[in-house]
């Protein structure tokens, strides 16, 4: 059964609780635990945690029975006033100190019952007691239900007891606070307990024991003075009353209080609520202002890339797509004598490993076939090196701190941390993102093989005009019949076709080599833009992704903080 579930089942069929309204808070409060808990300190939450097993486990306890505690200082009548409030010598009262070592328990109806919700209250079986018998009548009908408990002194000098009450005084409905005349200002019981229950006053009663010791002006000055303190522990309104256990008429005004109590079986439940209320008021120093998702501007991005394309070696690889534009521009354009030559000159992308024929996969999708997928090669780009390596950490820090910016600083650690998570794995994939980018080398301009085939027409012209003139030569060197070479003006024909193919052919060269290297430069820009793109999301993957999925953590946290505040 769920803790909304065990609410309102303890709270159906009573208008004076909003059960489902108690139900979402609960529910709430676990919505936030699960976002934080990877992302706060476990110290901050500890009292959330304990709360929400406190509830889960009280609410599946009996709701028919409230557990009401006595708490003091040592002298200040607890035991006494326990043992006239059941009527019964339960309690030890002694005058050494401290009397009461442990937890003593007085039930009013059977003791059955209650006995597991005493068993996770931690009380000993051998300290509890029953306080109705058929001799009693209907004279105790009215605090049926109720589990009184003595507690130890909280100022005890044995440091156990002290631990003993403050485990106690997390568990109980109901506390009613136990002064005397002489240490109702306590500093210890003021700073220490009344200030930290600002948030259950209405499940708080304050008593002036040993009342009878003061004349009724004194009583009413003490009280009224008593009133004064509960005011400034934020307890205004707490019901402050004179008892004694030494004269039965002075309880009776406590004794109505504890019958309400019992007769409303609402305690335990506006315990919770007070519960939720300071643990809400402790979490809201842990949430602040809004954070979007969106929260690393353009600015903090564009200088994690900056820092991620010089790691990766972009401009290395956008010079090199340059020099491989201008190599094969050259191979495909030049005079073709010449074209071998170059060729034998390596490449200067495959220098890299950088494949440029056509974009690569990174890695199979879905079922899809193995033998479909090319492989994603590595580079033989050169390692980043010490100052690569310090500009990408201070950036992967920039982009903590500016998500960090508008939110509690308790988020930081949390957000750098989520900023570094993959920081080991971003060289490995920054190669992959450089050796899958399409650079635009994988398509040859048709410029390229019409200027190519113009340069062989005029070789293959200059070689027939060498031949035809060698030719020539031979003839008149044999002996052979003259022939005359057509004219074209004063220019032999095959020295024309000799003399223009070479000329021509490296004046197209020379011509064309401004446009070849503009066309490097521009490939080289198209190049870095594509391998920026790709850093930006490897950036965005390795880093922003991360740091943006602790701000989701953070908004979800603070609209489930919402929930639990509402009153």
């Amino acid at each position: 059964m769920s803790l909304a579930e065990k609410v309102k089942r303890a709270l159906a069929g009573d208008d004076r609780v909003d059960a489902q309204q108690l139900a979402e808070r609960l529910d709430a409060l676990q919505r936030f635990l699960r976002v934080t808990d990877p992302y706060l300190p476990d110290s901050d939450l500890v009292a959330a945690h304990t709360l929400v097993e406190r509830a889960g486990s009280r609410l599946s306890l009996s709701q028919d029975h409230t557990v009401v505690a006595l708490a003091g200082s040592t002298g200040s009548g607890k035991s006494s006033l326990f043992n006239a409030l059941a009527r019964l010598k339960l309690s030890p009262v002694g005058v050494r100190r401290p009397t009461t070592g442990v937890a003593h328990a007085c039930v009013w109806g059977p003791l059955e019952p209650a006995n597991r919700l005493l068993d996770w209250v931690g009380v000993l079986p051998r300290q509890r007691f029953i306080r109705e018998s058929a001799l009693d009548g209907d004279d105790e009908a009215a605090l049926r239900g109720l589990v009184l408990l003595d507690l130890p002194d909280f100022d005890s000098v044995e440091h156990g007891h002290r631990i003993e009450v403050d485990r106690l005084l997390g568990l109980v409905d109901q506390v009613v606070w136990v002064v005397d005349p002489q240490k109702y200002g306590d500093r210890i019981l003021h700073n220490a307990y009344l200030r930290q229950f600002r948030s259950h006053g209405d499940v708080t009663i304050v008593v002036l024991n040993q009342a009878d010791r003061l004349s009724p002006a004194d009583t009413e000055l003490v009280l009224a003075d008593l009133k004064r303190l509960l005011d400034e522990d934020g307890l205004t309104g707490v019901p402050a009353m004179a008892t004694s256990a030494k004269q039965p008429g002075m309880l009776t005004e406590l004794r109505s209080a504890l019958e309400k109590t019992v007769a409303e079986r609402q305690a335990a439940l506006r315990r919770l609520a007070g519960d939720l209320d300071t643990v809400a008021e402790q979490l809201s120093a842990a949430i602040g202002p809004p954070a979007a998702e969106d929260e690393i501007d353009r600015a903090t991005v564009r200088q994690l890339t900056d820092a991620l394309a010089a790691s990766a070696g972009v401009p290395a690889v956008s010079a090199a797509t340059a020099g491989a534009y201008r190599h094969r521009a050259l191979a495909s354009t030049g005079w073709p004598l010449l074209r071998g030559v170059r060729k034998l000159r390596p490449d200067p992308l495959k220098r890299l490993h950088i494949s440029s024929d056509k974009p690569v996969a990174d890695e199979p999708a879905g079922n899809a076939p193995a033998q479909e997928i090319a492989p994603v090669p590595r580079t033989s780009l050169p390692e980043a090196d010490a100052a690569q390596k310090s500009a990408v950490g201070l950036s992967v820090r920039a982009v903590a701190a500016r998500a960090a910016a508008p939110i509690p600083d308790v988020w930081a650690p949390a957000l750098t941390v989520a900023a570094r998570s993959r920081l080991g794995d971003l060289p490995d994939a920054l190669d992959r993102a450089v050796a899958k980018t399409d650079l635009g080398m994988s398509r040859k301009p048709f410029w390229w093989t019409a200027v190519g085939l113009l340069q062989w027409l005029l070789t293959i012209a200059a070689v027939a005009g060498l031949g035809w003139l060698l030719a020539g030569y031979a003839v008149r060197a044999l002996g052979l019949p003259k022939f005359d070479n057509p004219q074209v003006g004063e220019v032999p024909l095959p020295t024309l076709l000799l003399l223009g193919g070479l000329v021509l052919g490296l004046l197209l060269a020379v011509l064309l080599r401004p446009l070849v290297n503009a066309g490097a430069t521009r490939a080289g820009r198209r190049a870095e833009q594509r391998l920026r793109a790709s850093v930006t999301e490897v950036g965005r993957e390795y880093v922003v992704a991360p740091v943006r999925e602790v701000l989701n953590g953070y908004a979800q946290a603070r609209e489930a903080l919402t929930v639990v505040r509402s009153e």
